[in-house]
């Protein structure tokens, strides 16, 4: 053979080689697509904004408002913090009806969890959460409560860093209270009134007391606090809830100075708000 008939067969040999090797890397470039979803942040993963599930046992759902979007960081925080609830109650459910015999004539026990913006600052985002929670007793329970979240922080916040630390907010509970009598009355004429930790039943502090953003005639400003109160904490079941509105007239002088300026306006309505009730008292300047 001569010799540039042995150089084309050696380059040929060195070719396929070559190639043989390119085809046994190709694969690994297959991953680069799983690289891609690994970067997915928290809060992308948050996206859905319901959850549904459906067993023998029991149905639950959680339902969260298109007016989260804009704030992922908590968005992903309670979709992933309720879901996990959710299925624990869906567990919780399985065990205890198969323990008790699994009964097909009970109908399933029932959760439900729908979040709805309040109200909205410039800083803030106050969130209502509904909880409808059926367990096989004689009724089901519904209890309110909400979220308060500081947009520029991106953090929760309690009631205590709305206001100056160390304030006074004894004006603040009279006033909760005087409302829920005021409530009391225009539901049940005969009640009997209620004081700061007194009696069977006694009106709550509003440092303790869930509450959301009450909006009012001021755009982009909250025009005060609606305390949300759960039926059994201020009277018998059968009395329903209180969802009371306390102006903001009421506890101005109080706010911290980073809140101070996200207060303002009127509420259309200030007492018994609670949806369904036509109580509550229109606002006064």
């Amino acid at each position: 053979m001569t010799a540039p008939a042995r150089l084309l067969l050696i380059a040929a040999a060195v070719a396929a080689t070559l190639a043989a090797c390119n085809r046994e890397r190709e694969p690994e470039a297959a991953p680069s697509a799983p690289g891609a979803a690994a970067t997915v942040t928290p809060a992308d993963a948050a996206a859905p904004l319901k959850f549904e599930s459906k067993t023998p046992f029991a149905e639950v759902s959680l339902a969260l408002p298109e007016g989260l979007k804009p704030q992922p960081d908590l968005h992903a925080r309670l979709y992933s913090e309720e879901v996990r609830k959710l299925r624990q109650f869906v567990e919780g459910a399985q065990g205890e009806r198969t323990e008790a015999g699994f009964d097909e004539s009970m109908p399933p026990y029932a959760k439900t969890i729908e979040f709805s913006v309040a109200g909205e600052t410039g800083k803030l985002l106050s969130l209502k959460r509904v909880d409808y929670d059926y367990s096989g007793g004689a009724h089901p329970n519904t209890l309110s409560t909400g979220v308060l979240w500081d947009k520029a922080l991106k953090r929760e916040i309690g009631f205590g860093d709305l206001f100056r630390k160390g304030v006074d907010l004894s004006v603040m509970d009279q006033a909760l209270c005087s409302a829920i009598n005021a409530a009391k009355r225009a539901r049940v004429p005969d009640s009997a009134s209620l004081t700061l930790g007194g009696g069977e039943w006694s009106c709550p502090r509003a440092a303790t007391t869930p509450f959301v953003l009450t909006p009012g005639s001021v755009q982009g400003k909250a025009a005060g606090l609606t305390f949300l109160i759960g039926p059994y904490q201020v009277g018998p079941y059968a009395e329903g809830g209180y969802e009371i509105a306390v102006p903001a007239t009421v506890f101005r002088s109080m706010l911290a100075v980073a809140y101070a300026s996200e207060f303002g306006g009127q509420p259309a309505r200030t007492g018994d708000v609670t949806p369904g009730m036509s109580g509550g008292q229109p606002a006064r300047n």
